[in-house]
């Protein structure tokens, strides 16, 4: 494996970016560098409180080429590059969090409502490129939605009409990734969770639905927010018919169980915990849409559902006001609808997808709480939105780092494989006195995390992000004292 967080990061991901002039691109590059040494703390703090490095980004971000876009597009062609050419399924989780930006008042006209319409801010939607294993392939696409404010006047049909309605969001996303290239060995399948549960979601999903061979396309596995009424008779058993989905998947019989991982936001005011599920699933038509807008929504949807139901939830969940885990998910992956029938391992590969969807809310949390992108002072919105570009993918890269460690193979890979040599060595020489380069990339990430303040006691816990950025940072810190000995004594 090539050295991921080598010198030269911030170069492969931003070096191309186009902004009218090749200075302004290594300010953004040497910017990116400052910030992947120093992700935690205010802007001033990211950039080791260098007034002449604050200075010259100020500088940079006043220009009109420096846009949200054109910072973002090097890393988002580089994921969608790595996303062609993955021998497997890429999962394009989509998600959207509110970023709050009511403390800068300069912003209050320039922004949208979050919150319950009293702050001012974005709605952030993400489609975060990884895969099954959690491996993290960067950001594909980032949105910046202004929520407007509605009139009580305006009609159901004037808002399900307005081209600026959130729930374009989840389509925008799908168009700005587009499908896999001919020839690529990738499965891609959009993952996503009930606020994609829309009309125009599923009938743009299933237009644009297609295969290389083998499975090879672009897919989709979501949970099932609305209760759609069947097309046709759907029965179990001679005597019973179900008009609606969900009832109809309740009933379902049992087509086997497995354990999954429930996050804790999952589970409510609950810890995370490992679940034992039961899984059912069969094909379903759901029935055209009444509101429709265009013959496209008019149309019949051929899909499946999936019913993920939690067998025997363990009683200190119950006693903490817990609800017992239930998914109802919706996919049109074709291995199960093309034999008109589904079999479990079939369906638990849906369910395995669909439990990866916390990661983008992990991202989610990079960004605040590690990040600090919420902190930016600003005046101006056109000079905000490439800072949240920068961060937010310099987040995505420093989440790939972080989630090394969680994978099956991190107690055997090598530490020097993912960060330079000398990090490893430096951390080595901290924790145990002595300069070893065989730390694995478990053994670092604890170690890094131990140098933040992570006790690793066995009820802690995985390391969070601020602890993780702490001891990034500190670790940088004595890297760069090592390399200026180094440079002075020859």
């Amino acid at each position: 494996m090539d050295v991921t967080f080598g010198p030269d990061l911030a170069e492969r991901h931003f070096g191309a970016a186009e902004l009218g002039d090749r200075r302004r691109t290594r300010r953004l590059v040497r910017t990116a560098r400052h910030i992947l040494g120093h992700p935690s703390g205010t802007l001033p703090q990211k950039m080791s409180h260098d007034w002449g490095e604050m200075m010259g980004l100020y500088r940079l971000v006043e220009s009109d080429e420096v846009t949200h876009a054109a910072v973002l597009e090097p890393h988002r062609r580089r994921t969608r590059a790595a996303m062609a050419d993955h021998p497997g399924v890429v999962l394009l989780i989509h998600d959207a969090t509110e970023l709050d930006y009511s403390h800068c008042a300069a912003l209050r006209d320039q922004l949208g409502q979050v919150g319950a319409g009293h702050g001012w801010g974005y709605i952030a939607h993400h489609v975060l490129a990884v895969t099954p294993q959690g491996e993290v392939l960067g950001l594909a696409h980032q949105a910046l939605h202004k929520r407007r404010r509605v009139s009580k006047r305006e009609t159901r049909s004037q808002t399900r009409a307005h081209p600026a309605r959130e729930s374009r969001l989840w389509v925008a996303g799908c168009e700005a990734t587009g499908t896999p290239p001919p020839g690529s060995p990738a499965t891609w399948v959009d993952v996503a969770d009930r606020g994609s549960d829309t009309i125009e979601f599923l009938v743009h999903a299933h237009a644009h639905a297609h295969a290389h061979g083998h499975g090879h396309g672009r897919w989709y596995v979501i949970r099932s927010a609305k209760d759609r009424v069947l097309s046709g008779d759907d029965h179990l058993g001679d005597d019973r018919v179900h008009r609606y989905l969900h009832q109809y998947a309740r009933d379902l019989p049992e087509l086997g169980r497995r354990q999954i991982d429930v996050s804790a936001q999952a589970g409510g005011q609950g810890k995370a915990r490992r679940a034992t599920v039961a899984v059912a699933a069969a094909p379903v038509t759901l029935a055209p849409n009444r509101w429709s807008r265009d013959a496209l929504d008019a149309r019949r949807i051929d899909t499946w559902v999936i019913r993920v139901a939690e067998v025997d939830p363990p009683p200190a969940a119950a006693a903490a006001g817990v609800e017992p885990l239930e998914w109802i998910l919706l996919s049109n992956l074709p291995s199960a609808a093309a034999a008109g029938g589904a079999t479990f391992e079939q369906a638990a590969r849906c369910v395995d997808f669909y439990a990866c969807r916390p990661m983008v809310e992990d991202y989610h949390k990079g960004q605040k709480s590690g990040m600090g992108i919420e902190q930016l002072r600003f005046a101006h919105a056109d000079r905000l939105e490439p800072m949240i570009a920068l961060l937010s993918v310099t987040t995505a890269l420093l989440m790939r780092l972080r989630q090394a460690a969680r994978r099956a193979d991190a107690q055997t890979t090598p530490a020097r494989t993912v960060v330079p040599l000398i990090v490893v060595q430096v951390l080595a020489a901290k924790l145990f006195g002595q300069t070893r380069d065989d730390l694995s990339v478990r053994e670092f990430l604890y170690g890094v995390a131990r140098l933040g303040g992570h006790l690793g006691r066995k009820h802690d816990g995985p390391p969070g992000w601020l602890t993780l950025w702490r001891g990034w940072n500190d670790l940088q810190l004595m890297v760069q004292g090592v390399e200026a000995l180094r440079r002075f004594s020859g």
